[in-house]
């Protein structure tokens, strides 16, 4: 039986290609996070739990220190969303560390792995939001790039971009105007950018950056953009307040 059981699934993998055709094509698609916690289930299956619990106590002794705490819930969405705001503007304060005057900031999306509860944020909620070894980095722009690259983040629907900046879209992903602070971007003007070193190669569609100049991009690990996150939580925690961010319309779509 069970070997009849495997040649008949094996005879429907086969079969389901050649036999399914469609002439439907993707349009397009949306993501967003949904915080996984106990919401959704707060009954934990002691087996589990009595296998997990030595190996639990190691990870939280790492992954539980309190680092901030945030105001409200912030998820990354496009075309605009509050961590994407709160991320890019942490990039514009960490400039002065770095010698750095940043006119703006970018910061993709699909970086953003995770979501901030509302309340304490911990170090391993820090590292679920950014889990890869991405380091900050700062780079020159001619504004006719700036405007290429604008345009590049108009074509995937909005990535982190920081307070400032002012982008309004079509549905269909073309770029209709660009405003930083308020003015027109100077085609023939020099900008520069906080990112982080991935987007900086041009990774992302974001291939203006391909075209930058003056790139200051420190390798080692404290300028991973994870502890730049913790050290402004850190430094808001001192001050006794929480972290927030607001939707401000930096990216619209019309």
């Amino acid at each position: 039986m069970r070997k009849q059981l495997i040649f008949c699934c094996l005879a429907a993998a086969v079969l389901i290609p050649s036999s399914c055709s469609t002439s439907y094509e993707v349009a397009g698609f949306e993501r967003s996070c949904i915080l996984i916690d106990s919401t959704y289930d707060n009954t934990a299956d002691k087996a589990v739990t009595d296998f997990m619990r030595p190996y639990k106590r190691q990870v939280d002794s790492i992954m539980s220190p309190v680092v901030g705490r945030t105001a409200n819930y912030m998820a990354a969405e496009k075309p605009e969303s509050k961590l994407s705001n709160l991320l890019t503007d942490i990039l514009v304060w960490a400039g002065k560390d770095y010698g750095e005057k940043p006119d703006f900031a970018v910061y993709n999306i699909g970086g953003m792995r995770s979501a901030f509860a509302k309340g304490e944020v911990t170090y391993g909620d820090v590292l679920d939001v950014a889990p890869f070894e991405n380091k900050i980095c700062f780079v020159t722009l001619t504004g006719a790039k700036v405007k290429e690259l604008f345009g590049q983040i108009a074509a995937a629907g909005g990535e982190g971009v920081s307070h400032g900046v002012e982008l309004v879209i079509t549905k269909d992903g073309r770029l209709k105007s660009a405003r930083l602070n308020g003015k027109e971007i100077d085609p023939a003007g020099e900008y520069r950018i906080a990112t982080l070193d991935f987007v900086a190669q041009g990774n992302d569609n974001m291939t203006a950056f391909k075209s930058s100049t003056d790139v200051n991009s420190p390798t080692s690990k404290d300028n991973n953009v994870r502890f730049i996150i913790m050290k402004y939580m850190q430094g808001m925690m001192k001050q006794g307040k929480s972290v927030d961010a607001k939707i401000e319309g930096r990216i619209k779509i019309e």
